[in-house]
């Protein structure tokens, strides 16, 4: 028996400290809910956790792009959607102005709602969407994804001869009644696939949208089994801490006291 060296003691002191180690740090992950509170808990983990957060945030950003290209299509569609009533019904006034029953002063009349028409068109065609042209022939490069990706979406302009020549036609006469109701079908046949052209990009950007919702909640999964914490789980290895931590501090006491045991040699 010695009093010097109490090699319980020690090792009892040494058990309580790895003990209080763990119950701090599962007392970390249960506040945070994170598995990884420093990097020393998993250091590969953390790595590949960064670069799954970095990709989320860049999916994110490009599914808010393509969700604003989307509105932007719409957009269009909205505006040529009221252009074709506009022209359907320019067309119906170039064909009730040939009617040779009607003199020149009620071609006059049906001129002055066609030429109305054709001014409603051509500021239709000045029309931005957040200061972005909407009907212009140039074709907008959108981010389809978060490492470069992109999708060439075709421009629709107003500016072509087509719909130039129907807004700068007139039906004072049947002569040129005839000629403006030509023009006028040209225009509602390159209107028709101007709004299949958007309707393509529109489709095209929807399942991109789509995709990339699927993308982000498969990575946020991902990213979520090396970082979340389970909290049940962690909640019993809290528990057994604990119970270590009240054990070890018993035990410790005991070993320090049991040095005592030497003073009835003593006596």
């Amino acid at each position: 028996m010695v009093i010097n060296t109490n090699i319980s003691a020690q090792t009892g002191a040494e058990n309580l400290s790895a003990s209080q180690s763990m119950l701090a740090k599962s007392l970390a992950r249960l506040s945070s809910g994170s598995k990884i509170t420093q990097p020393s808990d998993d250091a590969a983990g953390l790595a590949v956790s960064l670069r799954f957060g970095a990709q989320i945030d860049r999916t994110t950003a490009a599914q808010s792009n393509v969700s604003n290209a989307i509105s932007f299509t719409q957009t269009q569609d909205g505006f040529l959607k009221k252009v074709g009533d506009a022209l359907d019904r320019m067309s119906e006034l170039a064909v009730s102005s040939q009617d040779v029953t009607k003199t020149n002063s009620d071609r006059g009349l049906y001129d002055k709602e066609f030429q109305t028409l054709a001014s409603y068109i051509t500021n239709v065609s000045s029309q931005t969407f957040n200061g972005v042209s909407l009907f212009s022939a140039s074709a907008l490069s959108v981010s389809t994804d978060g490492d470069g990706g992109t999708f060439s979406m075709a421009g629709i302009s107003m500016s072509t001869s087509a719909y130039t020549g129907a807004t700068g036609a007139a039906i004072g006469s049947t002569t040129a009644a005839a000629t403006a109701l030509t023009a006028v079908k040209a225009a509602i046949t390159q209107l028709a696939t101007d709004r299949a052209t958007l309707g393509a990009s529109e489709q095209r950007l929807s399942f991109t949208n789509d995709q990339l919702s699927v993308l982000s909640t498969n990575l946020t999964a991902a990213k979520s089994q090396i970082t979340d914490v389970d909290v049940a789980k962690e909640s019993t290895q809290f528990a057994r801490y604990q119970i270590l931590v009240q054990a070890g501090t018993s035990m410790l006491a005991q070993a320090n006291a049991t040095p005592q045991s030497v003073l009835k040699l003593l006596q």
